[in-house]
């Protein structure tokens, strides 16, 4: 009962805070919640971008995730989107005559690859060396972003088009469009199947099991013989290729381009995605799409009653400050109620 009464106190502060600044922007409030539930609901177009915007935060989160149940705290899953979208996007332009049974396969394994070699270099430091990977995560974010810059100016850069971006990649790495006309693609089916082998990689092998452990305590898992650095690495390759997975979603699945801007933040609100989802496989996808629907539900928002969207942004910092609150008040209060 009092963790029901927390997650209702918990969504009625949101509630509440959310109307706050619709009237602080002087919007009008019954407007806004119509326009964005509209933006949601309103029609199957909407509810399908929600899944559309949900595709990467899953692949993302679940990078996230893995890293967190490990202790490898990867705030680069930013940075590892943009390294999978970049070596996807090479692949494509260097084989443009694969055919796509033989090309969508290769792109995908060539962005879980990069997004795990972006992770691999904190990953080792971490292991080896005990050096804190919330710096370096951040910092190769700005590496990988500026890297795309650089790129699609120079090397993969569309020599008949004077903006920054790569030539069309050819249609035989494109993912296959589900349910025309809305912009569902292929990549929602990638995202479930990483869900599945997470799940099965945490909770039904030893491997994840000592991945789990080392993340609750590595010293007494160093005391039982399990490979510490090992598990480490691991995770850090295996939450970089996921979050890479994402950038090759985004090109393969809807720009079909290399471009500066490939995400809008989606490494950023993976963290928020994993920690909404308790770094659950199960719990990362509802927290994704609630995240999504927000996301476009504030975007109706601003187009119909003018609210800003940065209100969402300000929404989902203070349900994880409300989260974060409850878990810290619950945690103090198990000694007294007993373990």
């Amino acid at each position: 009962m009092r963790r029901w009464l927390s997650m209702v106190w918990t969504g009625g502060a949101t509630l509440a805070v959310a109307i706050i600044l619709i009237v602080l922007v002087g919007s009008d409030v019954p407007l806004a919640v119509m326009s964005f539930l509209k933006g949601i609901f309103g029609s199957t177009y909407a509810l399908s971008e929600v899944v559309v915007r949900a595709t990467p935060l899953m692949l993302a989160g679940l990078g996230v995730s893995v890293g967190f149940k490990t202790g490898f705290t990867n705030l680069g899953a930013e940075g590892q989107i943009y390294a999978g979208a970049i070596a996807m996007s090479a692949t494509a332009m260097l084989f443009p005559s694969l055919p796509a049974p033989l090309m969508i396969p290769l792109v995908i394994v060539v962005g879980f690859v990069a997004g795990g070699a972006w992770a691999l270099l904190p990953g080792i430091l971490k292991a080896r060396f005990a050096i804190s990977e919330v710096i370096m995560t951040i910092m190769l974010n700005y590496v990988a972003i500026n890297l795309t810059g650089v790129l699609v100016r120079t090397a993969l850069k569309d020599p008949s088009y004077p903006y920054p971006m790569s030539p069309m990649l050819s249609n035989t790495s494109d993912f296959v469009q589900l349910f025309p006309p809305t912009r569902i693609h292929g990549g929602i089916i990638l995202a479930l199947l990483a869900l599945l082998a997470v799940h099965v990689l945490l909770f039904r092998s030893r491997l994840g099991f000592e991945m789990r452990a080392v993340g609750l305590n590595s010293r007494a898992c160093a005391c039982s013989g399990i490979a510490v650095n090992r598990a480490l690495i691991i995770s850090a390759i295996v939450g970089g290729g996921l979050a890479g997975l994402a950038g090759v979603s985004e090109i393969a699945g809807l720009h079909h381009r290399l471009i500066e801007g490939i995400s809008s933040g989606f490494g950023y609100v993976a963290i928020i995605v994993a920690l909404l989802g308790k770094n659950n496989p199960v719990g990362i996808v509802f927290a994704s799409l609630g995240i999504a629907a927000l996301q476009v539900g504030s975007m109706a928002m601003q187009r119909a009653a003018k609210v800003p969207t940065s209100i969402a942004s300000i929404i989902m910092g203070t349900l994880i400050l409300l989260l974060v609150i409850r878990d810290a008040k619950r945690s103090v209060s198990m000694p007294e109620g007993g373990a």
